[in-house]
């Protein structure tokens, strides 16, 4: 374990998972010391933001523990870096993920140099479900080594891929108590242990900022209507009309009225605000194995030179957290985005989302999608077998997890 290591900051959110967090943190015998972070201003909401109730289920626990806690404001740098690039990527036609974004800036940043440089921290805990090379408490530090970022025991809470941006500096500090725990027996030891308000509490999912609405509803506030067409890739014709590409999405169903089969979002035109569908939910157009990113982030520095040196990297891929690991071959630019060939085709890669990558159980990093393409369709491979497999693969591995996230879903009424 690294020497001198007391105090450890962890991030409370008021959930099951920080507070179990803390709880572990405690046992370990260290001084132990809670931050709520605030990230909205709840007041431009109106009855949507459960911040305030998290922040009293944060204080209870933090009461039950002994934890001293602390509430900080990060709405300025929240909005800064993650909202207003937000705003940014849905006008410019982008889907982007703010979960890795706060990550990258707010946790592992601006709350990692706060808890370091005014509370005194050592090193600082999250409740994420993750592993390091450093071990949970950091039991393996070495100080002249890069730490890896290692998948979680938890094949279905492991939440590596909303960590792919975070940096060296700070994870090579940071401790995952969760990292060798299953989501059951999270909620478990906050039963066993009296953490009831938090063990009973209904696992949040979504955006604190969005609330209850709909989506369309809340992007709506922010960014301006440009109305455009929906336009059938197949016979250039308009079948619809749309308040702004903002509120679609690649593979997206349209709900356009009066047709025989359902149209889906195959791409976004920024420029002219149209927007190009397709009937059928396995139109080949809708299907790529090609996707070029922006300068990747390599959380191990040292992967950058291993990559340049083998020209091609052979490793796993994922865009959505849910979906499974699929091989692929990355290729580094000289300016250090990434072209990466993915060894199936895969159904909806969408510009905007983060390309997570993956060697064994190391998380290596990743990198924002700037174009995709081209399609099976535009490539005239449209009666590719391999279709049909990606679905049939993509629903094999959903069922697979149905069993254990009905059960997640259950205790955390219970979160």
């Amino acid at each position: 374990m690294r020497s001198g290591i007391r105090r450890v900051v962890v991030g409370m959110s008021g959930g099951v998972d920080s507070a179990v967090s803390a709880l572990l943190l405690k046992r370990k015998g260290f001084d132990v010391v809670g931050v709520f972070m605030q990230n909205w201003d709840a007041n431009e909401e109106i009855g949507t933001c459960t911040i305030e109730q998290d922040y009293k289920d944060a204080e209870r626990v933090c009461d039950r523990l002994g934890v001293p806690l602390t509430r900080i404001d990060f709405v300025k740098e929240y909005w800064n870096e993650v909202f207003s690039n937000l705003l940014k990527d849905y006008e410019s036609g982008y889907t982007p993920n703010p979960d890795i974004r706060c990550n990258k800036f707010i946790k592992f940043r601006s709350f990692f140099d706060y808890s370091t440089n005014k509370l005194g921290a050592d090193a600082v805990a999250t409740g994420h479900y993750a592993n390091t090379s450093f071990g949970t408490y950091l039991q393996r530090y070495v100080s002249n080594k890069n730490v890896k970022l290692l998948q979680a025991k938890d094949a279905i809470k492991d939440q590596t891929f909303f960590l792919c941006q975070i940096p060296q500096d700070s994870l090579r500090l940071t401790m995952f108590p969760l990292g060798e725990y299953y989501k059951k027996d999270v909620v478990k030891i906050a039963r066993e242990n009296g953490l009831y308000n938090v063990a009973n509490k209904r696992e949040s999912t979504g955006i604190c900022f969005i609330g209850k609405r709909r989506f369309q509803d809340f992007i709506s506030e922010y960014v301006d209507k440009k109305p455009g067409n929906f336009i059938d890739l197949d016979t250039g014709t308009v079948v619809g009309k749309h308040n702004g590409i903002h509120h679609w999405t690649l593979g997206q169903g349209c709900r356009i009225g009066g047709v025989r089969r359902p149209y889906f979002v195959f791409r976004k035109d920024s420029k002219s605000n149209d927007i190009l569908v397709v009937q059928g939910t396995n139109h080949p157009a809708l299907y790529t194995e090609l996707a070029l990113t922006s300068r990747v982030h390599w959380i191990d520095p040292g992967m950058e030179d291993l990559v340049k040196r083998q020209g091609i990297l052979n490793c796993n891929f994922r865009f959505q957290h849910t979906h499974p690991l699929v091989p692929c071959k990355i290729l580094q630019t000289l300016d250090n985005r990434l072209i990466i060939r993915i060894n199936k085709p895969l159904r909806a890669v969408t510009p905007g989302q983060f390309a997570a990558l993956y060697l064994a159980d190391e998380c290596l990093g990743g990198a924002q999608m700037l174009n995709v393409g081209p399609s099976l369709y535009s490539l005239n491979q449209s009666n590719r077998k391999d279709i049909q497999e990606e679905q049939d693969d993509s629903e094999e591995y959903q069922n697979s997890l149905k069993p254990p996230i009905q059960e997640a879903r259950h205790n955390s009424v219970l979160h």
